[in-house]
């Protein structure tokens, strides 16, 4: 299955997992903003249908589209681009399947596995596509998504059409000035709500303070839990450049491992396995190949030498 982004005749081509049989099948074609859907195309329409549908911007004569309404997940797990997509992103489409399901929210959401969108350093990189509450079509880039995240996304983003701050990367069709505007806006509006706001002892102890009013740093950051109550051990700097994100893996790391009661022990393994993973690179692969295979000729080589005397 493939998707297509076309932006003022620029498009991005992003190869994602389908099956026969189910709602996505292999050689079904989606494109966003238009949101619609060509079903089961051949490499032998491949031509024709790029020359028509993206380059001309007609219908294609052969197929027959289908219109979108749904919301449509998409979650980078391209593991030979960058590995800690591969390790981490099979995690949050297995979350984003938990979620839809308790949450009936099947037929409505639709989430699937996809090769490189960009910004690897952001591993959990998440995009979604639907309509807004004014019915228009929208597509939204999280970065540093993690499992916690999930319900997050789907009750504020898509249940309710609202923007998650501190996750948010980026916006389709927006250009990259205005983008960092909103973003600057967007956090300020949240700043002067969260400054106005009168906070009592006891609403503290009754609440989860994980969210930040602005985009938190991650060193020596984390969350435990006290008693029936979680506390946040983040630190929040409220930068003079909002859009500024977080880029450090090692620190989005330490972000992935935190946890409430160390329930989320899976995806702290992801973590461990995401640190060491970025460090391992393909030519120590294929040094330890050429050292695997320099010892078992060594090895075959002796035996034969022992044989012949």
């Amino acid at each position: 299955m493939f998707f297509y982004l076309c932006v003022e005749l620029q498009t991005l081509l992003t190869i994602c997992e389908g099956h026969d049989g189910s709602e996505t099948s292999n050689g079904d074609v989606l494109i966003f903003p238009d949101m619609i859907r060509y079903r089961r195309l051949t490499h032998f329409d491949v031509d024709t249908f790029v020359e028509e549908v993206l380059v001309k911007g007609v219908e294609w004569l052969p197929g027959n589209p289908e219109s979108l309404s749904s919301s449509y997940v998409f979650v980078c797990c391209h593991g030979s681009r960058d590995r800690r997509c591969g390790v981490c992103g099979p995690s949050l489409v297995s979350r984003f399947r938990e979620e839809i399901d308790s949450c009936g929210l099947r037929g409505e959401v639709s989430v699937s596995p996809c090769s490189h969108i960009g910004g690897h350093k952001y591993t959990g990189d998440v995009i979604i596509y639907g309509l807004n509450i004014n019915q228009r079509v929208t597509g939204h880039w999280y970065g540093c998504v993690t499992l916690e995240d999930v319900p997050l996304l789907l009750e504020q983003h898509i249940n309710k059409g609202e923007i998650v701050d501190r996750l948010w990367r980026g916006e389709m069709g927006l250009p990259e000035e205005d983008q960092k505007k909103t973003q600057e806006q967007r956090l300020q509006l949240n700043s002067e709500k969260i400054s106005n706001r009168e906070v009592t002892q006891e609403s503290v102890n009754n609440s989860i303070c994980c969210q930040s009013r602005a985009v938190p740093e991650l060193n020596g950051s984390g969350c435990q839990q006290n008693g029936n109550s979680s506390y946040c051990l983040e630190e929040i700097h409220t930068e003079k450049n909002t859009s500024e994100r977080v880029t450090s893996v090692k620190n989005a790391s330490l972000r992935i491992g935190s946890s409430e009661n160390g329930s989320s022990g899976g995806f702290k393994v992801c973590a461990v396995m995401s640190m060491w993973l970025e460090t391992w690179e393909r030519e120590d692969t294929y040094a330890a190949l050429a050292v695997a295979c320099a010892a078992a000729s060594v090895a075959i080589a002796y035996n034969c030498y022992k044989q012949l005397k």
